[in-house]
């Protein structure tokens, strides 16, 4: 099955011009051409254009949109990542949505309504006193400044990169890959890479955090339900939990 040019900008809500330069980049060329040179679409192209569409919502520029496609070439593995993006921003906006319903219902009714029913949802510094009260007051303060300083661009790369790693994590555990195993100590490592990366959190000044933190955090993710859904669930959570124990245990 094929779809001409305007029927896929009309459906993916983008302009023929916009296809066209996809195009022109090599981010999405047409599977081929009619008579004048009118593109169409078949079905492989258009779940390319789908994803590009998911990864230009978490704010990535083009470049780095290409490179991702071109990294992730397991189509369903890159999907499964997506719906788990899409799971948690579901859940982000649900609870803004309840958020603002909440204050129109206090608005309305003219009652008074708390700051932090208002603003559920909103701001990612929710946890600062829960980071404040397991690694101190300077922890968060130069986190947060780091992540003020990365501006709405490198924010977005940040999250992006973020959502692809608890995608993958999600998507193995889905496979059910023995955590153990090479590819379950490969997102290890590159968990603790990320980890160790992060400004104000233990070891990030040598870039190798403490065996006893990353299997602080494994023991997190799954005792903690506001951690244990960014990995699907309980489940899932408990693989990346054994995972970075068995990691920690070798290499910390």
């Amino acid at each position: 099955m094929t779809s001409s040019i305007q029927d896929v900008a009309r459906l993916a809500g983008v302009s023929s011009r916009t296809l066209r330069h996809y195009d022109q980049i090599g981010l999405l060329p047409p599977s081929g051409t009619g008579h004048g040179g009118l593109r169409y679409y078949d079905d492989g192209a258009i779940r390319r254009l789908q994803r590009i569409l998911l990864l230009r919502d978490l704010g990535l520029p083009l470049d780095q949109i290409a490179q991702v496609l071109d990294e992730q070439t397991d189509e369903a593995d890159a999907l499964r990542r997506h719906l788990n993006v899409l799971r948690r921003e579901r859940g982000r906006l649900e609870r803004q949505l309840a958020s603002v319903e909440r204050t129109l219902t206090a608005l309305t009714e003219g009652r008074p309504i708390m700051a932090e029913e208002m603003l559920d949802g909103f701001d990612h510094t929710q946890y600062k006193d829960e980071v404040t009260e397991r690694w101190g007051a300077d922890a968060y303060a130069t986190s947060d400044a780091w992540w003020r300083g990365l501006g709405a661009e490198g924010q977005a790369a940040w999250k992006a990169r973020l959502d692809d790693l608890s995608g993958a994590w999600a998507a193995a555990a889905e496979r059910g890959v023995d955590p153990t195993s090479d590819d379950g100590q490969a997102l290890a490592a590159r968990h603790v890479a990320w980890l160790g990366s992060v400004p104000g959190t233990p070891g990030s000044d040598v870039g190798r955090p403490p065996k006893e933190y990353v299997v602080g955090l494994a023991e997190m993710y799954v005792a903690d339900e506001r951690f244990a859904a960014n990995y699907g669930g309980t489940q899932g959570a408990s693989f990346v939990r054994d995972a970075l124990v068995a990691y920690a245990e070798r290499e910390l």
